[in-house]
C-alpha cells in the first residue's frame, strides 16, 4: 500500500502552525494539519448548540487519582484529569524538584486541542519592543549589569536573525486576521496599519491600576488582546448585540464556548474546512519522523483509533509547542541514528537554551467592590519599563511589559485555583492548602478578595542559559513506550535582579493607585520549575550553523524540508506574552515557503 502524500504536513494547529497553514492554503498548496488534542466546537459550531467545552479546563473534576509514574517523589499523590490535557499518569513531564527529587507534572502542556494554547490563554496579545530583538547588541560592552560576575548575560545574549522591522508587516497580519482590540497610543511599539478593534468599557476595579501608573509617569495604553469587539469579516464571526456578553471572566485560562476569543481555531482554522486544499485531522499523534538524507520523508502518527499510519510531504513543520517539538524531534533521532547525527552534529544544540518568562507582579485589596466577572483578561498596559533609559538605568539587561490582570480572582472558583497554586497540578487543591481558611476566616477570605483583590503583573526576559534544557528521560516513558520530556532549568542571579524590580515596579503601582491594603509583591524566582509559564526556546534560529538549530527561516539546519515555528525557535524569551510573536512569525515563514 502506497503512502499517502501530500505537498505541506503541519504538526499542530496553535499560534506556531495555523497561520502559516492558513497562508500556504490560501497560495493554493496542498496542507494537511495533525493535531493530537480534539476538535472542541463552540455554541455555533455545534449542531446541539452547545459548546463541547466543559469548564474544567483549569480546576479539574471527575474522580481522583493517584500518580503511579515509577521513581517520581510524587508518586500517591492524587490529581485530577482535565480534558483539554493529557493524563498525568499517559504523558508527564518531569522536573528536578529544589530538593533534588524528580517529579512528575502536567506543566508544559499549554493545552492539547485544536487550537493549542490559543484556546486557554487569557489572549493578551502584545508585540516585542524592536530592543528585544536585539540584546546581544544592546547590551554589547556593558560593564553595569548586575548580578552577572561571570559575564554571562553578555556571551549568552543574542540578536535574532531578523529585526522588528522585519517582522512589523507580520504582526500587522496577525492582528488583521486572529481579531485583536486595543489602543496604539502610548505604546513603544511602532505599526504601520492598525487593526486594533475598539476596546470595550474598562472594569472599574482597573481604575486603581490605571491612577498608579499615571501618578508615576507611566504612559498606559488598553491592553491588546485577542478577543473581538466587533464583527470579524476575515474569521466571519459577529459579536452579540450587548457588549456585557463579550466581558466574561472565564475568558482567561478557560475554552470560550462564544467563539469570541480569537484562538486559532475560530480565526484561522475553522474557515479552511471547505478548501478542497486543507485537512484538519484530530486526536492524531505523530510519534516520529523519517528521513532519506536531508529530505524528511515520512511522518509516522497514530489515528484517532490508535493505528499506526504514515504521510510522506514535500514540506514538513513541526509546531506542537516547544517542549513537545524538541521531543518528537530527538524521539525521531532515537528511531534513526543517522537523522540523529544531522539533527545533532557537531554541536548538540537541540533542546538547549530552553526559556520561559521571567514573570511575578504584585497585589493588593480594593476598597469597593467591583463585578470582575464581567470582563476581559486585562485593561491597562505600560511600557515604561521596556525604555533603553529605565533599563540602563538600573543595569539591567532587558527591559519588559507591566499590565493589570483584571480577571484575577473573578470568581469563587478562580479563587481556589490561585491561592497558594504555583503550577497546574496543585491547581485542584484550591483552599485545602490553608487549613485557617475555615469558618469565619473563610468569610472574611472571601468578602476580601471577592470582586477587591486588584493584581498586576509583569512579563520581562530570561536570561538564555545552556544548560536550562530539555532532554529525554533515561527511564520514565509515556503510554506508547515513548521517551518523556525531561526539563532542567533554573535561574540566573540576574533574572533574579530583574524580578525583582519589576516586582518593585508593580507594588509601587498599587501604592500610588488609592486607598488600597494588603499589597503583596513578589516573583516566580522561588519556583525552580514554572514551566508552564510560556515555553519557549530549544531550537532557536540563527545565521550561524554553530549557534543555533534553526536557519533565518526557520528551517532545521541540515535539512532541506523540515521546519519549526512555535515557540522554541526564540533564541531570547522577550519582554511581553509570546502568542503573537508566536503567530508573526509563522505567518512569515507561510510566505517564504510560498515563494519556494
Amino acid at each position: 500500500m502506497a503512502d499517502e502524500h501530500v505537498e505541506v504536513v503541519v504538526i499542530g494547529s496553535g499560534a506556531g502552525g495555523a497561520p502559516l497553514s492558513s497562508t500556504l492554503v490560501g497560495g493554493g498548496r496542498q496542507v494537511l494539519v495533525l493535531e493530537k488534542g480534539p476538535l472542541l466546537r463552540t455554541q455555533d459550531q455545534s449542531p446541539t448548540g452547545l459548546s463541547d467545552f466543559k469548564r474544567d479546563e483549569m480546576f479539574a473534576s471527575g474522580p481522583e487519582k493517584r500518580i503511579t509514574v515509577p521513581g517520581m517523589a510524587n508518586q500517591g499523590q492524587g490529581y485530577f484529569s482535565s480534558h483539554v490535557e493529557p493524563d498525568l499518569n499517559d504523558e508527564p513531564h518531569v522536573y528536578d524538584g529544589d530538593d533534588g527529587r524528580q517529579y512528575a507534572t502536567i506543566e508544559g502542556y499549554t493545552a492539547q486541542v485544536v487550537g493549542g494554547g490559543t484556546q486557554l490563554y487569557g489572549g493578551v496579545s502584545l508585540r516585542f519592543t524592536p530592543d528585544d530583538f536585539r540584546l546581544a547588541s544592546f547590551n554589547d560592552g556593558r560593564t553595569d549589569l548586575r548580578n552577572d560576575p561571570g559575564g554571562e548575560v553578555r556571551s549568552e545574549a543574542r540578536d535574532w536573525p531578523i529585526s522588528y522591522e522585519d517582522l512589523e508587516p507580520y504582526y500587522c497580519r496577525a492582528e488583521e486576521l486572529i481579531g485583536i482590540n486595543g489602543t496604539r497610543s502610548n505604546q513603544e511599539k511602532q505599526a504601520s496599519v492598525d487593526h486594533y478593534q475598539a476596546p470595550l468599557e474598562p472594569n472599574a476595579i482597573s481604575q486603581y491600576a490605571a491612577a498608579g501608573m499615571d501618578a508615576l509617569g507611566m504612559r498606559r495604553y488598553r491592553t491588546p488582546l485577542a478577543v473581538i469587539t466587533e464583527d470579524h469579516p476575515p474569521s466571519g464571526r459577529k459579536v452579540p448585540a450587548d457588549p456585557d456578553t463579550i466581558k466574561t471572566a472565564f475568558i482567561n485560562r478557560y475554552g470560550d464556548p462564544l467563539g469570541l476569543k480569537s484562538n486559532t481555531w475560530v480565526a484561522l482554522l475553522d474557515p479552511l474546512l471547505d478548501q478542497p486544499n486543507f485537512e484538519l485531522r484530530p486526536n492524531c499523534t505523530v510519534t516520529h519522523l523519517s528521513a532519506d538524507g536531508a529530505k524528511v520523508t515520512r511522518v509516522h502518527y497514530r489515528d484517532p483509533a490508535g493505528a499506526g499510519r504514515t504521510v510522506t510531504a514535500d514540506i514538513v513543520v513541526v509546531a506542537c509547542s516547544a517542549i513537545e517539538s524538541v521531543r518528537l524531534l530527538q524521539l525521531s533521532g532515537l528511531e534513526d541514528a543517522a537523522f540523529n547525527d544531522r539533527l545533532n552534529s557537531p554541536h548538540g544544540l537541540l533542546g538547549r537554551y530552553f526559556l520561559t518568562h521571567c514573570f511575578g507582579g504584585a497585589q493588593c485589596i480594593v476598597p469597593d467592590r467591583a463585578d470582575k466577572s464581567k470582563t476581559l483578561d486585562s485593561d491597562w498596559a505600560t511600557d515604561h519599563c521596556a525604555r533603553a533609559q529605565w533599563v540602563r538605568e538600573r543595569g539591567l539587561w532587558a527591559g519588559g511589559v507591566i499590565y493589570n490582570n483584571t480577571s484575577d480572582g473573578a470568581l469563587p472558583i478562580s479563587l481556589a485555583r490561585t491561592w497558594q497554586a504555583m503550577d497546574m497540578d496543585n491547581t485542584w487543591k484550591g483552599y485545602l492548602q490553608d487549613t485557617s481558611l475555615v469558618g469565619d476566616g473563610f468569610e472574611r477570605y472571601l468578602d476580601d478578595n471577592f470582586g477587591r483583590r486588584l493584581s498586576v503583573t509583569f512579563m520581562a526576559n530570561q536570561v538564555p542559559q545552556r544548560d536550562n534544557r530539555i532532554e529525554l528521560h533515561p527511564t520514565v516513558t509515556d503510554k506508547w513506550g515513548r521517551r518523556v520530556a525531561y526539563i532542567r532549568k533554573d535561574w540566573h542571579p540576574h533574572d533574579v535582579a530583574l524580578m525583582d524590580e519589576f516586582a518593585e515596579q508593580c507594588r509601587q503601582i498599587l501604592l500610588s493607585g488609592g486607598d488600597v491594603r494588603d499589597v503583596s509583591w513578589g516573583s516566580v524566582k522561588n519556583s525552580v520549575v514554572r514551566i508552564a509559564n510560556h515555553v519557549l526556546g530549544g531550537a532557536r534560529f540563527g545565521t550561524d550553523q554553530t549557534d543555533s538549530v534553526l536557519d533565518p527561516d526557520c528551517r532545521v539546519w541540515g535539512f532541506d524540508n523540515l521546519y519549526v515555528t512555535d515557540g522554541s525557535f526564540m533564541p531570547t524569551s522577550g519582554g511581553a506574552n509570546p502568542t503573537l510573536t508566536i503567530q508573526a512569525n509563522s505567518f512569515r515563514v507561510g510566505d517564504l515557503l510560498l515563494s519556494r
